[in-house]
């Protein structure tokens, strides 16, 4: 996957999760998701870093909500 794809394939994640979690602001969202990203810089197989990145910064906004709950 060329790092143009990858990075269009973020974006596109960041609107969706946008869209996803209204109460949470794109600033936060946008974090998440470099957050998630980062955590992937040395993978070598990037076909599924998409993918990866998308269901751990989902988990960031529901953990943030969670513990501002208790």
């Amino acid at each position: 996957m060329s790092a143009v794809a990858e990075q269009t394939l973020l974006m596109e994640i960041t609107g969706t999760l946008v869209q996803d979690f209204p109460g949470t602001t794109r600033v936060d969202i946008d974090a998440a998701v470099r957050r998630a990203y980062a955590r992937f810089d040395a993978s070598r197989i990037r076909d599924f870093v998409p993918l990866f990145v998308e269901k751990r910064a989902r988990r960031d906004p529901r953990e943030r909500c969670s513990a501002a709950l208790v």
